[in-house]
C-alpha cells in the first residue's frame, strides 16, 4: 500500500517540482486559499497559540497574523517539493548565508559544530550550507511512516553532503564520527515540545513556561563541540537570508540549560519581528501549567 500510494503521488510532485517559481507560486496562492478558507487546518490551534503568546494584540491583529502565516506555511510546502529537482545554483541564489566564513574558521580549527535553528521562515533549505563548508551535515528528524517518501527525502538531503538521523541514532553516530576524526556540522531544530515524560528542563518561551528540548545542548558539552544559532530572515517570497550568531566554542564553561536558554531567546526575538513565520501549527504549549512540583 505504502508504494502504491508512492507511485501515484510522486509523479505530482515532481511535475510541481519542475514549475518556474511564478507557476509554483501560483499554486501556493490557490492551495493557501484551500487550507485557510475551506480545509481550516489547525486553524483553532494556531489562534489559540497566537493569543497565548500575544495578549496585547486585538483581534484582528490575530487575524493578520493568522493569514499572513498560513500564506507562508503554503510557500514552504511548495518550496519543500520543489527541493525535489531545484539546482544547486537556484538554491545558492535564494538562501543566502551572511557570513560563512564563521564556519570556515572552525574548519582551520577543526571543530565540529552543533547549529541551533528554531522552525522559523525556513528550515527546508538549510541544507543547501553544505556545499559551503567541509563539515559533513546531520541532521535530527522524525521518520516518515511512508518508507518510500521517507527514503525519498534522505536522497534529496543527501544530494548537499547532509545525512538525517532519528534521535536514537544521535549519540551513536556522532561518538563514532568524533572517534573517527570526523568533521561534522549537526544541526537540531529545537524549540518545539518535548514528551511530557522526557521534560527534565522547563523555562518561559513567549511568556509561559513549557518543557524544553536539551539535547542539543548535552550534546555540544559531551563532545566538546562549538555550538551557534542560526537566524533566519524571510527577505521576500522564496528567498532567505540566515546569519551565524552567538558563537560558543568553550560550552563546558557555560552552566546547565544557560545555552539553550540563550538560543531560545533568540528564537522569540525572531518571533516578535516578524510571528508570521513562525511554525504556529505545532502545539508548542500544550503542555503549559503541567510542570511537576
Amino acid at each position: 500500500m505504502q508504494f502504491l500510494v508512492y507511485i501515484l503521488v510522486y509523479p505530482i510532485l515532481w511535475v510541481i517540482s519542475v514549475l518556474p517559481f511564478r507557476l509554483l507560486y501560483f499554486l501556493s496562492d490557490v492551495f493557501y486559499v484551500i487550507l485557510y478558507y475551506i480545509i481550516g487546518y489547525r486553524k483553532k490551534v494556531v489562534t489559540e497559540n497566537l493569543k497565548l503568546s500575544f495578549p496585547e494584540k486585538t483581534s484582528e491583529e490575530i487575524a493578520l497574523i493568522r493569514k499572513r502565516f498560513y500564506h507562508h506555511l503554503s510557500d514552504m510546502m511548495f518550496e519543500a517539493i520543489k527541493s525535489i529537482t531545484i539546482s544547486e545554483a537556484e538554491m545558492h541564489k535564494r538562501y543566502v548565508f551572511t557570513n560563512v566564513n564563521e564556519i570556515h574558521k572552525l574548519e582551520k580549527e577543526n571543530r565540529s559544530i552543533v547549529l541551533f535553528m528554531g522552525h522559523y521562515a525556513s528550515w527546508e533549505w538549510v541544507f543547501i550550507l553544505q556545499t559551503h563548508v567541509r563539515h559533513k551535515g546531520y541532521a535530527v528528524y522524525k521518520r516518515l511512516s511512508n518508507r518510500y517518501f521517507d527514503a525519498l527525502v534522505k536522497r534529496i538531503r543527501a544530494k548537499y553532503n547532509s545525512y538525517l538521523i532519528t534521535t536514537k541514532e544521535t549519540f551513536p553516530t556522532l561518538i563514532k564520527a568524533k572517534q573517527d576524526n570526523e568533521l561534522t556540522l549537526n544541526g537540531f531544530v529545537f524549540d518545539q515540545s518535548p514528551k511530557l515524560s522526557r521534560a527534565i528542563y522547563w523555562q518561559e518561551f513567549m511568556g509561559t513556561e513549557v518543557p524544553v528540548h536539551v539535547g542539543a545542548e548535552i550534546l555540544t558539552k559531551r563532545l566538546d563541540m562549538v555550538s551557534l544559532f542560526l537566524k533566519v530572515k524571510k527577505v521576500k517570497r522564496g528567498h532567505y537570508e540566515a546569519t551565524f550568531t552567538d558563537i560558543i566554542r568553550n560550552t563546558k564553561d557555560y552552566k546547565d540549560f544557560d545555552i539553550t536558554n540563550l538560543y531560545l531567546k533568540r528564537v522569540e526575538e525572531q518571533i516578535q519581528e516578524a510571528p508570521e513565520y513562525y511554525f504556529w501549527t505545532h502545539k508548542r504549549w500544550k503542555h503549559r501549567g503541567k510542570k511537576p512540583q
